[in-house]
């Protein structure tokens, strides 16, 4: 950010050289970075020393070939260093900088002019951080020449085993810029002093604080399997300018489905899905999980385009047995499937499927998340991870045999995946006036639905922890796996909010039609965020950053991945 500014929904500021940066690795300058700056008192040092000020203390000492006349000098730089050492403090954000990268299993390491000592020392007033955080501490100490030489920073990415153009330099003086530029390394200047003018150091990024560090460095950090996170990708979403008067609800947190006003009083509602968890099944998915997105805005599914990839290797046999299943569901489902495309293609290792669903309906039966209001309840249909049940019971059995569990068991908890589609109930629901927003449980769970809900919907909500239902093998699953079920993939439960008046008579008439039914919280005020009691007590609302079911990696593959 070469402006020294966040800015919120554009690429723009995120990219080196054009290009999205990777990191690998953060290297970091210690005093003025990591520390507060303006604990050494350069100016007083450098008169003590007789340092002009044009040449850095440590070349000026290396300039002074009298050994006998250096130490005296060297002392009074060790002095100054220890003493400001025992006064340091952390730097704004420092601590929760290197916390989320501890975190992310990312490797740092501090590159600094100091002497070890001095760095040492300055860690026991520095809490959230410690020397062990960073697998590699280059001090004067080292006989590699000091910033802004780039010798130390490729001696870094030499130890890290990390192609020094992955490694981000972090500093808050020229030096650190040059050093890191030297080595090919990107660079990121920390511009402490808001009353010095714009700074231009030739660094790629320019921040005001460690807080708008950490912003710019998750862009180019390698993300975990799963969605991408809801902060980021609201981010991405937020440079989405509409050019189309006739789009009703484009992309957006916690919107699944776009819709399109084609008639006086009737809208397009368009959704797509790939289907990535699931190895086997392949077909129903992408018909079910698509329609279902479909369904959540009160329309019908009608029409379904498929593409398929297949890695080489693969069959015609394979591949017309996908077209044949797509469209087996698809008549059961009473979709169309009218096109799509299929390719052999090195782009995937196992088959890849990615649906696009079209449905309509009346705009005045369009359910909008906007028009959620205070007091409104929240209803969710059958249990949390009805999806993730299914899914580990069918890809995970060799784990559960070990844990107990029998194939009848087994069967019976793969058979949760015959529950995924909320069409249905999704029907029921739309057919009621006071019924204000749908939408379906999906990856990252209920934890992460929710919090989708309120985005979408701009408000806060309540939930209550102790109303929310677990299926006995849910809960067994998630205790022999060590798993949250909040967290696992739940496509097959529906999130319904509706006006308090209605919300008895909905449930009635759904419970009716063989639908469970719980009643788990209710909207709040404007805003955003997630506040959670279990049995009248407040607790956190989890969050995940990647699903469940994810951590538990893929299985072996066995037989067909059709």
């Amino acid at each position: 950010m070469r402006d020294g500014d966040v800015k919120k929904g554009a690429i723009g500021p995120y990219l080196r050289d054009g290009r999205p940066p990777r990191f690998e690795a953060i290297v970091f300058d210690f005093d003025g970075t990591l520390t507060q700056p303006g604990a050494l008192d350069f100016a007083a040092i450098r008169a003590a020393v007789g340092c002009p000020h044009h040449i850095g203390l440590l070349e000026h000492l290396a300039s002074i070939d009298d050994p006998s006349a250096r130490r005296p000098k060297e002392e009074i730089l060790h002095a100054a260093e220890m003493e400001a050492a025992t006064l340091c403090r952390p730097n704004e954000g420092a601590a929760e900088l290197v916390a989320f990268l501890r975190g992310q299993g990312i490797p740092m390491a501090i590159i600094t002019r100091n002497s070890r000592a001095a760095v040492d020392r300055a860690f026991a007033n520095l809490p959230g951080m410690n020397p062990a955080d960073f697998a590699i501490v280059v001090t004067r100490d080292l006989p590699l020449g000091p910033k802004p030489l780039p010798d130390g920073v490729r001696f870094v990415a030499d130890g890290l085993g990390v192609d020094v153009t992955r490694l981000l330099m972090i500093g808050d003086h020229a030096f650190d810029v040059e050093a890191g530029k030297r080595a090919g390394a990107p660079t990121m200047f920390l511009w402490n002093d808001p009353a010095e003018s714009q700074p231009d150091r030739g660094a790629d990024f320019v921040v005001g604080t460690l807080a708008e560090a950490l912003t710019v460095i998750r862009w180019g950090l390698p993300l975990p399997p799963g969605k991408l996170p809801m902060d980021l990708l609201e981010q991405a979403l937020a440079g989405i300018a509409p050019t189309d008067s006739a789009l009703l609800v484009g992309a957006g947190i916690g919107e699944d489905a776009a819709v399109i006003d084609i008639a006086a009083d009737e809208v397009l509602v368009l959704a797509s899905d790939p289907i990535t968890l699931a190895a086997d099944d392949m077909a129903r998915y992408a018909v079910i999980v698509n329609a279902n997105d479909v369904a959540t805005s009160g329309a019908a599914p009608r029409w379904l385009l498929s593409t398929m990839l297949f890695p080489p290797g693969s069959t015609a046999g394979e591949v017309l047995a996908m077209v044949c299943d797509i469209q087996a569901v698809c008549l059961d489902c009473g979709v169309t499937l009218c096109g799509g495309h299929t390719e052999i293609t090195d782009a995937v290792s196992r088959p890849l499927v990615v649906g696009t669903m079209a449905g309509t309906t009346r705009s005045s039966a369009l359910l909008d998340k906007r028009t959620m209001r205070e007091s409104d309840r929240i209803l969710l249909t059958k249990r949390v991870a009805v999806e993730g049940t299914g899914l580990i019971a069918r890809e995970h059995g060799t784990r559960l045999r070990e844990a107990g569990w029998t194939e009848t068991e087994i069967a019976e908890a793969a058979t949760f995946l015959d529950k995924i589609s909320i069409v249905d109930e999704a029907r029921v629901a739309a057919s009621f006036a006071g019924v204000a927003a749908l939408h379906d449980v999906t990856e990252g769970g209920l934890a992460t639905a929710v919090r989708e809900l309120g985005a979408a919907g701009g408000r806060r909500l309540r939930l209550h922890l102790d109303k929310i239902p677990i299926y006995p093998y849910t809960e067994r699953i998630s205790e022999d796996l060590g798993l949250d079920p909040l967290g696992l993939i739940g496509s097959g439960s529906l999130l319904i909010v509706c006006r308090p008046a209605e919300a008895g008579s909905l449930k009635r008439t759904l419970e009716a039609a063989g639908v469970e039914v719980s009643d788990i919280g209710e909207v709040l005020e404007k805003g955003d965020g997630v506040e959670a009691f279990r049995d009248g007590v407040p607790t956190e609302w989890p969050s995940f950053s990647q699903d469940e079911v994810s951590r538990l990696g893929r299985p072996p593959a066995t037989g067909s991945n059709r």
